[in-house]
């Protein structure tokens, strides 16, 4: 068997398959995205070349980078949910009475559709008979707002299903990482004095840091090309209040018929993620992971 394996023709045999339909599926549609955003193109006539005019266009487009911004907020809200979802999980990985329980119900958004949550949220945020302005009138706010309606609060409003939604599964990733902690290392620092609070900032903590660091890169590049439960539930609107760069994208190329312009907002929008996750990755670089 190691002999086979050792085989460089056999390897690139086994590795072909999976190379080509990575080289189909995600090379090839990237390569023609960044291509199309050197043509104007309304997606069905002919193509013609105009150089950087699209990408010199988006760069230049105030909705572009209101719309970055959007998807900004987002992956750093993203990332600072993580702080809620690590404290769950470490309450989960305690052995509280529950938990099973618990770990169920918090996964139930994984098994919904991102159009069966938007239609969900839609109801709750409804200004009329939605239940949200239904508890805060019942508990004497009188002009509860419009949340889906009104540009200054719609952008955060569309967070909270956003967050909710994925809640459940990095839960899972830290309750995974803290329940793969041998036991013995907890019970040695019980032994020694330690609350449950020391524990889990000075011991459990630093032991699923590498866990961490990646759940931080996939918050933030998901953030960054967040794009259904948003086009559901508001279509960027506002007045592109909630607007984010897949959404923008969207629109420009199906809406409007411009993809060559769509096409270099969606070519930008690969460069800046693999930008932010490069500089993520750097700051949360460390020399060595603890070991155990």
């Amino acid at each position: 068997m190691d002999k086979v394996m050792s085989n460089k023709w056999i390897i690139a045999f086994y590795v072909l398959p999976a190379l080509l339909l990575i080289g189909i599926f995600i090379f090839i549609p990237l390569a023609l995205s960044g291509y199309y955003g050197f043509m104007d193109w309304d997606g069905i006539g002919a193509m013609t070349f105009i150089g950087l005019e699209n990408y010199t266009a988006a760069l230049q487009d105030v909705k572009f980078w209101d719309s970055a911004w959007h998807s900004f907020l987002l992956a750093i809200f993203s990332t600072l949910s993580l702080l809620i979802y690590l404290a769950i999980a470490l309450i989960l990985a305690s052995k509280i009475k529950g938990s099973d329980l618990l770990r169920k119900i918090y996964l139930i958004p994984m098994l919904l559709s991102s159009v069966a949550i938007a239609q969900l949220w839609i109801k709750i945020y409804n200004p009329t008979s939605g239940m949200l302005n239904q508890i805060l009138l019942k508990i004497g706010v009188e002009n509860p707002p419009a949340w889906l309606a009104e540009t200054s609060i719609v952008l955060y409003a569309i967070f909270i299903p956003i967050l909710w939604q994925y809640a459940g599964f990095y839960i899972l990733i830290y309750y995974a990482a803290l329940k793969n902690i041998p036991d013995s290392i907890i019970e040695a620092a019980r032994i020694d004095g330690a609350s449950p609070v020391q524990i889990a900032l000075r011991i459990k903590l630093p032991l699923i840091m590498g866990i961490v660091k990646v759940t931080i890169v996939l918050a933030v590049v998901g953030s960054l090309k967040y794009f259904d439960l948003i086009y559901v539930m508001t279509g960027g609107g506002p007045n592109s209040a909630s607007e984010v760069m897949a959404s923008y994208m969207y629109k420009l190329a199906f809406d409007t018929n411009n993809f060559g312009y769509g096409s270099a907002i969606g070519f930008l929008l690969l460069i800046i993620t693999l930008v932010v996750t490069y500089i993520v990755r750097k700051l949360t670089a460390t020399k060595e992971e603890i070991q155990y």
